[in-house]
Formats: structure tokens, C-alpha cells, sequence
């Protein structure tokens, strides 16, 4: 049984954009929220933020605040390019853990298939955690095949899992 909270964020409209410098510490308070390791450092998010091969997406709600309204920053996607290729890289994914559940990963993971789709990119790529239940089950569910591993991937020993997904012109 859901509380009211969650239903009322359930439908609370999301914002997907792309990423802005303003973002910056939201989306390095969403790292520290949505990840133990392997977190990207503040000169990492500014420079996806500010790179022409690569798209930072942010998930945004608005919510009543004292003087009108607050953008809260509650997911984020990043992709990344080549000018040589037509395949992108989906290199993070976090939800505000405290908004898992809701469709924002799945929203997001859509929005990032169609930033690649629309920058020439034929195929999109991505590693989740072997131990990441949820994320994996996100991209199996949105049609992604899983097609190798790669031990020993982060920083506290864990293997990951690598999927990749033809992207339709739709």
C-alpha cells in the first residue's frame, strides 16, 4: 500500500531537460544519494554539463515553496558520444532514492534513447552493477540484450553487466 506522499509524488509532473551549470550541487547531492561508489565528481558533472559530445539529462518536479515554487532535482541520465560512431554510451542513470518506484528511471532511460537517436546514434550501450536488481530489470524490461560482463568494473570490486539496445528511428 502506497502512502499518500508517494502517490502525490507519483503524480506530481517531471520535467525532463537537459542539464544546466545552475544544477550543479543538486546533481552532486543526487550522486552522494543515489550512489555508495563510483561517484562523479563535481569536475566530472560540470564538464558532461558543458561537453558537446556528451548530454546530461535532469529529471525535475516543482514543488510549493515559501514565494511560488522550487525545481527539485530528482534523476539524471548522462550520455555519452563519439564523432566516429553510432553508438552512445549511457554512462549514469540515478533516481532520488527517495523517488524509486515511480517511472522516473524508466522516463529517463527514454529520454536518453531519444537525445541519442536524434544526435545519429544507431545503438545505445550501458554497464549496471551485476548486484543492481532494479536497474537491471529496468533495461531488460525496455528491451536492452545483455551481452558480455566486464569483472571487476567498480571501484569496490563488483562486476558489471553490459547491455545494449538497437535504437528504432521511432
Amino acid at each position: 500500500m502506497s502512502t499518500r506522499s508517494e502517490r502525490s509524488a507519483a503524480r506530481q509532473p517531471v520535467e525532463i531537460r537537459p542539464a544546466c551549470l545552475a544544477d550543479l550541487d543538486a546533481l552532486l547531492a543526487l550522486e552522494h544519494a543515489a550512489f555508495t561508489t563510483d561517484r562523479a565528481e563535481r569536475r566530472a558533472i560540470r564538464h558532461a554539463i558543458r561537453s558537446a559530445s556528451m548530454t546530461l539529462l535532469v529529471a525535475v518536479v516543482r514543488e510549493p515553496a515559501e514565494g511560488g515554487e522550487a525545481e527539485i532535482l530528482v534523476g539524471a541520465a548522462t550520455i555519452e558520444r563519439r564523432r566516429t560512431s553510432r553508438v552512445a554510451r549511457l554512462s549514469s542513470l540515478a533516481v532520488a532514492p527517495a523517488r524509486t518506484g515511480l517511472g522516473l528511471g524508466r522516463r529517463l532511460l527514454e529520454a536518453a534513447e531519444r537525445d541519442a537517436r536524434a544526435h545519429g546514434c544507431q545503438r545505445l550501450r550501458l554497464e549496471v552493477r551485476a548486484d543492481n536488481g532494479g536497474g537491471i530489470r529496468l533495461y531488460e524490461r525496455g528491451g536492452y540484450a545483455r551481452t558480455g560482463t566486464k569483472p571487476d568494473y567498480y571501484e569496490d570490486g563488483m562486476e558489471a553487466w553490459c547491455y545494449e539496445m538497437a535504437l528504432s528511428e521511432g
